[in-house]
């Protein structure tokens, strides 16, 4: 069963998301089926409260213009992608809330808990779309699909081959179960574990994955490369460049420090390169 619930989030501040990005994620959802929601955050800023400096330079009516851009910025993307999701016949709905600029990640976490994936495009190392995957993916129990216009573009005809990194976890478990409807899609998935990295990657790892998705249809091969002295992440990178797959499967790694989570180093290393659009799950 594909994911048929789908949340698109569009950044509205301090840039739009681009109409590429609204194309690909569309075309994407059109591909594999489901319907496709879009949600803008219209961000709320408050100023510092200090007269003298609102006196000289005027921060509240800058704060107010910044709110303003950002409303438009929420009412063009979202118009475009409704222009585009009802001709392509997979409009859901667009969603238009307001919430604080520091609260936006947690907003769109909130709402990706009723979904059953939630697209987040990636423009620029600069954009704060990181700080929403990582909300997403760590705080809404659903998993994440993001990917970056022009350098890690979605699979918009379907994701030709698929590559699931496999190290025998819980998060690896949860990250191919939450993959399923799209690796069923896929003409090629390569089960991949990385040996030498942890006393759980051994040899022939991922034969039993094999054998769990043949019985779900899923024709795969077991892939096993030796990591050794890289870094997993640059492991990973290293095999995408070199075998170009349309999708990255890969458990998200972190842990729980004074109730915020920090990114384990193979997540953080993938989300801060994006070499290929990625589903996460956590």
């Amino acid at each position: 069963m594909p994911p048929h619930d789908i949340l698109l989030h569009l950044d509205a501040y301090p840039e739009a998301t681009s109409t590429e990005a609204i194309d690909q994620a569309v075309r994407f959802v059109g591909t594999i089926g489901g319907d496709l929601s879009a949600i803008a955050v219209e961000v709320h800023i408050q100023p510092p409260n200090n007269r003298l400096a609102n006196h000289l330079i005027g921060l509240s009516n800058m704060a107010l213009e910044e709110e303003r851009k950002s409303r438009e910025f929420c009412a063009a993307a979202l118009g475009t992608f409704t222009s585009r999701a009802r001709e392509a016949g997979v409009f859901g709905e667009a969603i238009h809330v307001r919430a604080d600029l520091y609260a936006v990640a947690a907003c769109v976490a909130e709402r990706s808990r009723t979904r059953d994936l939630c697209i987040v495009p990636v423009a620029s190392q600069l954009d704060g779309q990181r700080a929403v995957v990582e909300a997403v993916v760590f705080g809404s129990g659903r998993p994440v699909l993001t990917f970056c216009p022009g350098t890690a573009d979605l699979p918009v005809a379907g994701p030709d081959s698929v590559v699931l990194a496999w190290d025998g976890s819980r998060t690896a478990a949860r990250a191919m179960a939450d993959a399923m409807p799209i690796l069923r899609k896929a003409r090629a998935v390569t089960v991949l574990t990385v040996t030498n990295d942890k006393a759980s990657t051994r040899a022939g790892l991922g034969h039993d994955v094999v054998r769990h998705l043949g019985v779900h249809g899923i024709n795969a091969m077991a892939e096993e490369i030796e990591r050794d002295d890289r870094r997993i992440g640059v492991v990973f990178s290293d095999y995408i460049v070199a075998n170009r797959p349309g999708l990255f499967v890969m458990g998200a790694y972190g842990h729980s420090r004074a109730r915020e989570f920090v990114l384990g180093g193979a997540t953080e290393y993938m989300l801060h390169h994006v070499p290929v659009s990625m589903l996460l799950s956590h």
